[in-house]
């Protein structure tokens, strides 16, 4: 009979930390075939399905890059599902017109936020400074005074649509005329 070593786990202190064992941990790996990293995301195989992959963060993100929610289906069962989902939905689209019911900073999406960014404006600019700004940029970002500058195209589409961003959710609250 060998002799038996003392446990640390007897009585009060527990001396080792809690779940603390000497067994390796089993650690279920990526899903994606060569993958060694652990898969610690899951993702469904299919539509209604409860079946489920286990992807590392950068193959769950690849997956979650090409996932098509509506795929297999009709046009008309497309549209008949997120019809279906946007009616679910609804109570979060009853509560808008609560301030803090929203994104950003209780009176404006997240949407207009990011737009305000865009045009290099606080969050509490009104419409005229939303306007003037959107001049000022227009005009610096046009492409007729830069021309073959990529950059500045882009700057002035973002800049373009940040302001149409703006100028619809100001006719939304009735304050513009459209």
């Amino acid at each position: 009979m060998a002799k038996q070593g003392r446990s640390n786990d007897w009585g009060f202190p527990r001396w080792r930390g809690y779940g603390a064992s000497r067994e390796a941990q089993q650690v279920r790996l990526c899903d994606r075939h060569g993958c060694t990293e652990p898969g610690d995301r899951p993702a469904p195989k299919s539509p209604n399905s409860p079946e489920r992959w286990y992807f590392c963060e950068r193959h769950a993100a690849e997956y979650n890059r090409n996932w098509n929610y509506f795929e297999g289906l009709s046009a008309e069962d497309a549209a008949a599902r997120e019809q279906a989902e946007r009616r679910d939905a609804g109570g979060f689209a009853e509560a808008s017109h609560y301030g803090w019911g929203g994104p950003g900073d209780g009176s404006r999406s997240r949407d207009e936020m990011r737009a305000l960014d865009v045009l290099e404006l606080d969050s509490d600019a009104d419409f005229e400074e939303v306007r003037g700004a959107y001049r000022r940029l227009a005009k610096e970002n046009h492409p007729d005074l830069a021309p073959g500058d990529a950059g500045a195209a882009a700057r002035f589409q973002a800049v373009q649509a940040a302001y149409e961003v703006l100028r619809k959710a100001e006719e939304r609250r009735g304050q513009l005329s459209p």
